[in-house]
């Protein structure tokens, strides 16, 4: 039976794809840095290997021992986020060089966000983070150079993962903003657009990924090629309530805290060339259809 090592296994994307790799007949080894983490992974029937990001050399060991290494952990801590990129980077060299030689899958996690500007991003679009004071530590460049050193690295570009059972992310942090100001918001026009994705669907093509994905491949996970901030405010707005209100983009950090860095860009994304090689449809509810669900309720 292939063994598969994920980091970040009990976690939002995590525990999707240890649920979808368990069930087409993977082993499954998780990363647990708690004993919460660690008993969630073992009643699925999930091996578990106790550590953490901060020790790189034992999830380096852990990579060794598996078939197949799917890197979902990263410390998103706004507060230090230069910091969390330098984490990231030294994890997954750590783990490359493990298996530098062994022609193993490496599938890791990376944005969406590509070099595109005024269109959606394609998997053609190369990173343009490069280096440890990037973003993520540009570990996607540095992941998909071992691509012609005995590795198959996959990248995963996770759009905005949605959907019911305990979404700590993107719009859970905008639902709860929402609760407190009393407004739903977006930055000026809120024009300005956003991939999306089910997490059942981005479970699914991480499988996917794993099984059909050539070396160096970039795997976009986007259903929704681009969703505005506005119909994302919108949306909110009416299930929880409150108006929908346009927030000036100098007043954007007061309103939004540290998402007002990111809540204006611009991301929009396709997935065409993933579709056609990997044979993934999405099935999964759209944005609209999870809110209207009550999944982002508080």
């Amino acid at each position: 039976m292939t063994t598969i090592f994920i980091t970040g296994a009990s976690g939002w994307i995590g525990s999707a794809v240890t649920d979808e790799l368990l069930a087409n007949g993977y082993s499954v080894t998780g990363l647990a840095r708690s004993d919460a983490s660690a008993a969630a992974l073992e009643a699925k029937g999930a091996e578990v290997h106790r550590g953490s990001l901060d020790d790189p050399d034992s999830l380096a060991t852990a990579a060794k021992a598996a078939d197949g290494v799917i890197h979902l952990a990263f410390k998103h801590d706004f507060n230090d986020y230069i910091g969390a990129g330098h984490t990231e980077r030294a994890t997954v060299e750590a783990m490359l060089t493990e298996i530098e030689g062994t022609d193993k899958p490496f599938l890791f996690a990376s944005g969406a966000a590509g070099a595109a500007v005024g269109r959606p991003a394609t998997e053609e679009d190369a990173s343009p983070n490069h280096g440890a004071d990037s973003m993520r530590g540009g570990s996607e460049n540095l992941a998909l150079g071992y691509a012609d050193r005995g590795v198959r690295p996959v990248a995963l570009r996770f759009p905005i993962v949605h959907g019911v059972g305990g979404d700590h992310g993107f719009l859970a942090y905008l639902a709860q903003l929402a609760k407190e100001r009393g407004v739903s918001g977006y930055i000026g026009d809120g024009a300005n657009r956003w991939p999306m994705v089910d997490r059942s669907d981005a479970a699914r093509l991480v499988r996917l990924a794993l099984e059909k994905a050539p070396a160096g491949f970039r795997a976009h996970a986007v259903a929704e090629t681009g969703i505005t901030a506005r119909t994302i405010a919108e949306a909110l707005s009416e299930r929880l309530g409150v108006p929908t209100q346009s927030i000036r983009p100098e007043d954007a950090e007061a309103h939004f805290g540290w998402m007002a860095m990111m809540f204006g860009v611009d991301m929009p994304a396709s997935s065409e060339i993933t579709r056609d090689l990997l044979g993934w449809v999405p099935t999964g509810p759209t944005m609209s259809e999870n809110m209207a669900a009550g999944a982002y309720d508080l």
